[in-house]
């Protein structure tokens, strides 16, 4: 096989800046404009940075409130409808808290090393996550509430002596607190994937070097892995807990007092449903909704506040005081004295 030699002077001319041709290489029609022009003005900043939504919402809140004011009619409505406004709030937060616990509790099992709890919880998420809130409502408030009292007396039975009554029976077991616990239930199987997904998101170096410190997996988890996965948790957290509110209402099915259930009974006395009796109840759990973006708005800025300190050389723990702390180099390093609790 001949190999073709191409002489220098046969060569085509390459330019080295563009690596192209330069016989090929032709420059642009049209030229770009001036730095200057294509900066956004102030006004535009302005205008982008407003949150137009925040202010159309504190718009219809205000509308709501001027109209309940001069109306004697939605003065009466809020009159019944306020009296289930702190039984939806009771219930969205012991809910969301108590499936919180319990989801955190299927995240841990999900990641465990027993294949005895892996597969347990596992089980768990994927039952509970296909059944819907409705259903799980009625059969914990019906079957799995008179069940759990017949375990109950069940496991106290040998304590107590022979004839006498069981410590707690079906109306003790308030229907509120039936529809509390089906949805810790239903909500924990999803707050228990979200979890496994901020932990997963940890990245693996951050947890090796921590055991390469001599951490042992508890304070793995504790000082490294919740709270790098805390900051991705915050969001699904916060819609799972405007999924909360908003299910909440489902509770009114079995006839506890929240803010449904008041709007129902003043609108089947007064035949004013949608119109009238409806707006209380959303303006107030769309104000409740906005408290996870609240949250996370303090924790953005106590995240820059703590960058601010840790930028600082007096925050720093393995700074000794004396020459190393007013920045004079004595040739020796202080070595790190980082004590994990």
């Amino acid at each position: 096989m001949t190999r073709l030699r191409v002489s220098a002077k046969t060569r085509p001319p390459v330019d080295l800046r563009t690596n192209e041709l330069r016989g090929q290489c032709r420059r642009p029609s049209h030229t770009l404009p001036p730095l200057t022009s294509m900066t956004p003005s102030r006004a535009r900043v302005f205008l982008n940075a407003v949150p137009w939504w925040l202010l159309a919402i504190v718009g219809l809140v205000a509308w709501l409130v001027v109209e309940a004011l001069s109306s004697e009619l939605y003065r009466q409505i809020l009159s019944v409808v306020s009296d289930g406004i702190g039984v939806t709030v009771f219930v969205a937060l012991v809910s969301f808290t108590a499936a919180t616990l319990v989801g955190l509790l299927a995240a841990m099992g999900l990641q465990s090393t027993h294949l005895v709890v892996r597969q347990f919880a596992r089980f768990y998420c994927e039952v509970i996550r296909g059944i819907p809130v409705l259903v799980l409502l009625f059969y914990v408030a019906f079957v799995g509430a008179p069940l759990l009292l017949q375990l109950v007396d069940l496991a106290t039975s040998f304590a107590r002596p022979k004839g006498s009554p069981p410590p707690f029976e079906a109306r003790d077991f308030s229907l509120m607190w039936r529809a509390i616990l089906a949805l810790t239930i239903s909500y924990s199987a999803f707050i228990a994937e979200v979890f496994r997904a901020g932990f997963q998101a940890v990245g693996r170096g951050q947890t090796d070097a921590a055991r390469s410190l001599g951490m042992t997996p508890r304070q793995v988890f504790r000082h490294v892995t919740f709270p790098l996965a805390f900051r991705t948790i915050l969001p699904p957290l916060g819609n799972d807990f405007v999924s909360m509110i908003k299910d909440s209402a489902l509770v009114s099915v079995l006839g506890v007092g929240d803010i449904t259930q008041m709007a129902k009974v003043f609108a089947s006395g007064s035949f004013l449903f949608f119109a009238r009796v409806g707006a209380p109840s959303s303006s107030a759990r769309a104000s409740m909704s906005k408290c996870p973006r609240r949250l996370q708005f303090g924790l953005r800025i106590s995240m820059r506040a703590l960058r601010l300190s840790l930028a600082t050389p007096s925050f720093l723990p393995w700074r000794r005081s004396g020459d190393a702390s007013r920045g004079r180099n004595t040739g020796s390093k202080a070595a790190p004295n980082i004590r994990f609790v």
